[in-house]
């Protein structure tokens, strides 16, 4: 299992709000089928590899495309962990 965080947004866009790519991509990421959790700066997600993972960001890099963007920064933070089967709640459980 990967567990990843990211953050995918426009940059040089118009205005201060960016809740309409940011909406497209969770959009993408809900129809994956993939676990989730929307955070206040970015979004976890369990896959069950990386190219699984990689799918997933490029089809959320192109939703921001369609929706306009002309510059997408992504921010990806991956735990690619082999000595146990951690998921997204296991690791929030081992610190509540």
């Amino acid at each position: 299992m990967i567990l990843s965080q990211v953050s995918v947004y426009p940059v040089g866009e118009e205005g201060t709000s960016l809740g309409r790519f940011v909406r497209k991509g969770i959009q993408v990421i809900k129809e994956s089928g993939y676990t989730y959790s929307v955070g206040g700066l970015s979004t976890a997600i369990e896959t069950p590899d990386l190219d699984s993972l990689f799918d997933l960001i490029k089809k959320v890099r192109q939703a921001h495309l369609d929706e306009g963007a002309r510059r997408i920064v992504v921010d990806l933070k991956i735990d690619d962990r082999h000595d146990k089967n951690a998921t997204l709640q296991s690791k929030i459980t081992s610190v509540t």
